[in-house]
């Protein structure tokens, strides 16, 4: 199928890159993603959680969740000392210069004797908005307060920071922006410095950023169509691993093709031919490995959770563009440029001899058995770092330690408990009439009692709780010792909490916990059913391709067992150096379940390369200890060469400054070195050399096909810069 497909493309260049600059320009029509992204993570949870429920409960007895954003001014001395009168009377004047300054979307900030610590530490200022934390045009109403602000409290020898839910979105979004530059910039300078040093052609080097910045506004443009068309979630961490995901894939794929295209032409195939059979072979595994990754990503669509349903669609869309520019835009420029893509490098003329990756093939070949138990037991030693793993739910344990937000919440910790920013509200719905307002005193206090709970942040009128206008709604705001985000605070809200509050219940009435401690609650669990279910189905459906694709039962069964092996070893490598040697809390709560789906199917490409070198030597009659030896003479550079590119464009993510890019950044780069050098040249070769015919069971994959002979393919590996 290939072969006819390759030919069509090889020899009419012009009109596949006509086809292509058409469709480019009709995606700068489409809207813009960076439009449709949504930071509040309880929308990305279905209505049946008890949050849920108690938010919209909430919004219907006290008014729209858009009439109830807020941020929290936290000052304090610039000395650490207690605020005297003086200063006192000045956070009160900076509150009527923020009513005064009529600042658009800002309907009052309040600061008075109650809203001091205390231990009159600090005191707060509260400003009431208008409008969702993500509305941009809170976004500037942030800005405009800490200017304010700023100017109100210049030379008092008081500090202040602006934080709550809007201030969070804002300096969150900043974040993510700043590491979106960053990683474009870091990737583009690992793409091209690594391409240089294998090819050692400026054409070589700039081919897959040419590639990627055409795809990228194609694959965004569809993205952002099919979430406005389908009403999808966009994460705010898209953008940023959509540029890893394009630059890593597409390289690898280009990777693939150019340098089974220098090996066809080290043959003696003329420029023309050797990019069609390049082409037609490299075409199946390029289709093999995008379906494997479209699968991976797909399953994400049974998520629960809606941060991880975004990411799914989102990266399978751009993974399918992508491969199918690999195999018509980018052998359609090389083949109008022809070996000048190797410029001005000759050493694609030439057959390196006494290369490395022959060496390993040959002792591969040997002594496969020991070769597997060596590369086999290097995964297991790393797995047992992952019998370790906590999950971190922290938002502003995330963000750089010097945002103003993340400040903030220290400040405010020196007078206040940990949970006063974000108290956990609990709302208790009369079944019938108005409430029994005597019964919810001693309710109240009951919930107090509760372990982890610190107190009650009474209502305007002083009382514990407030009631809508009928009576039939109360409203009781918890202050939690823990961090809202802290595993402990997940726990109260979540657990003993919730157990209280519905069984202590005033008579005829129902109660519901609510805020951000119960959302991260329910995101917790609704995590953990989502890795229950997408981990066997991703695994399940690759499993499948491999079996279509190889036309066997037993290759993909040790494939996906060294796939699930490398991914448990690569988290174990995660856990030793982040709650290890970093000594962090935990890991970020999505950080397993995106970094299985990276592993998976990031390392059935590899996997995919090698079994289908495997397969070629094979038929080409060779036994199969020989067979694995040539695999890895031939196919192990490419493969290498592809990690280490792939695993750099990941590592870019290390300077991102968000501690979720961080570690995914980490976790990947070790998982595609793990995937690359460990699995797919050692012990997949080494496993399928000692099983023989029987890996291709029950099909006949390896037969010797009519008429097949030896082809003279030199020893391909990447060569130094001289």
């Amino acid at each position: 199928m290939f072969d006819r497909f390759a030919r069509v493309v090889v020899h009419h260049p012009w009109k596949v890159i006509g086809v292509w600059l058409v469709i480019l320009v009709g995606s700068m029509f489409a809207p813009r993603l960076a439009d449709l992204v949504n930071t509040d993570q309880a929308n990305f949870l279905p209505d049946s959680y008890e949050s849920v429920k108690a938010q919209q409960l909430g919004n219907e007895a006290f008014g729209k969740k858009d009439d109830g954003a807020s941020v929290t001014i936290v000052i304090k001395r610039t000395d650490g000392g207690a605020l005297s009168e003086t200063d006192r009377a000045r956070v009160a004047e900076t509150a009527q210069k923020i009513n005064a300054k009529g600042i658009e979307r800002v309907k009052g900030a309040f600061a008075g004797e109650q809203t001091v610590s205390p231990n009159k530490q600090v005191q707060l200022v509260t400003v009431g908005l208008e409008g969702l934390p993500d509305d941009p045009k809170l976004g500037d109403a942030v800005h405009a307060l800490r200017t304010e602000t700023g100017g109100a409290l210049d030379g008092s020898g008081l500090s202040y920071a602006v934080t709550g839910d809007a201030a969070l979105v804002v300096d969150n979004q900043d974040a993510f922006d700043d590491a979106l530059l960053i990683v474009s910039i870091v990737t583009l300078v690992l793409v091209i410095g690594l391409l240089l040093i294998i090819y050692r052609s400026p054409l070589a080097a700039l081919l897959p950023v040419v590639t990627v910045g055409i795809v990228s506004v194609v694959a965004s443009g569809l993205i952002a169509t099919a979430a406005k068309t389908f009403d999808l979630q966009v994460d705010p961490s898209l953008s940023t691993i959509l540029t890893v995901v394009l630059y890593g894939v597409g390289t690898d794929y280009i990777v693939f093709l150019l340098f089974r295209y220098r090996e066809r032409l080290r043959a003696g195939d003329s420029a023309k031919e050797a990019l069609a059979v390049a082409l037609a072979r490299v075409g199946e595994v390029i289709a093999s490995a995008a379906a494997a990754i479209v699968i991976a990503f797909g399953a994400l669509i049974l998520a629960i959770f809606g941060g991880f349903r975004s990411l799914g669609p989102g990266l399978g869309i751009a993974v399918v563009v992508m491969a199918i520019a690999a195999v018509t835009l980018v052998p359609a420029i090389v083949s109008l440029v022809g070996t000048k893509v190797f410029w001005p490098s000759k050493a694609w003329r030439k057959t390196p001899r006494g290369a490395v990756f022959q060496r390993l093939g040959q002792f591969t070949g040997r002594r496969p058995a020991v070769v597997a138990l060596l590369s086999g037991g290097i995964l297991v030693l790393l797995s047992l770092g992952a019998l370790g793993i906590k999950a971190d739910y922290d938002q502003f344990g995330q963000l750089p330690g010097d945002t103003e937000s993340a400040r903030g919440i220290k400040d405010l910790q020196a007078g206040f408990p940990a949970g006063a920013l974000n108290p956990t509200t609990v709302y208790v719905k009369s079944n019938g009439g108005a409430l029994d307002a005597a019964a919810l005193e001693p309710y109240t206090q009951k919930l107090t009692q509760v372990k982890g709970v610190g107190g009650v942040m009474p209502g305007p009128d002083g009382k514990p709780f407030a009631l809508n206008p009928d009576g039939s709604v109360a409203q009781i705001n918890l202050l939690l010792t823990s961090s809202p985000y802290a595993n402990a605070a997940l726990e109260i809200a979540g657990e003993t909490l919730r157990d209280a509050a519905h069984s202590h219940a005033p008579p005829n009435s129902t109660a519901l916990v609510g805020g951000v401690s119960s959302v991260f609650a329910d995101i917790r669990d609704a995590n953990t059913r989502d890795l229950w279910v997408i981990f066997p189905t991703a695994g399940a459906l690759i499993a499948l391709i491999l079996a279509l694709m190889l036309r066997s039962l037993v290759a993909p069964l040790y494939l996906m067992a060294a796939v699930v092996l490398g991914f448990v070893a690569t988290l174990g490598a995660t856990v030793l150096a982040f709650q290890g040697v970093q000594d962090r809390a935990g890991l970020s709560f999505s950080l397993p379940i995106i970094l299985y789906l990276f592993v998976v199917a990031i390392g059935t490409d590899y996997n995919i390369l090698m079994i289908a070198r495997l397969r070629e030597e094979a038929r080409l009659g060779n036994d199969p200890r020989t067979a694995a030896d040539l695999a890895i003479e031939h196919g192990g550079p490419s493969v290498g060469a592809a990690g280490v590119i792939l695993a750099g464009t990941f590592a870019s993510m290390l300077f991102a400054g968000v501690a979720f890019l961080t570690e995914m950044g980490f976790a990947v780069s070790v998982g595609i070195l793990l995937s690359a050098f460990v699995m797919s040249i050692f012990l997949v070769p080494s496993v399928t050399a000692l099983l023989g015919h029987a890996a291709w069971w029950p099909g006949h994959g390896d037969a010797v096909r009519n008429g097949a002979a030896h082809e003279d393919v030199p020893t391909e590996e990447p060569q130094p810069v001289r």
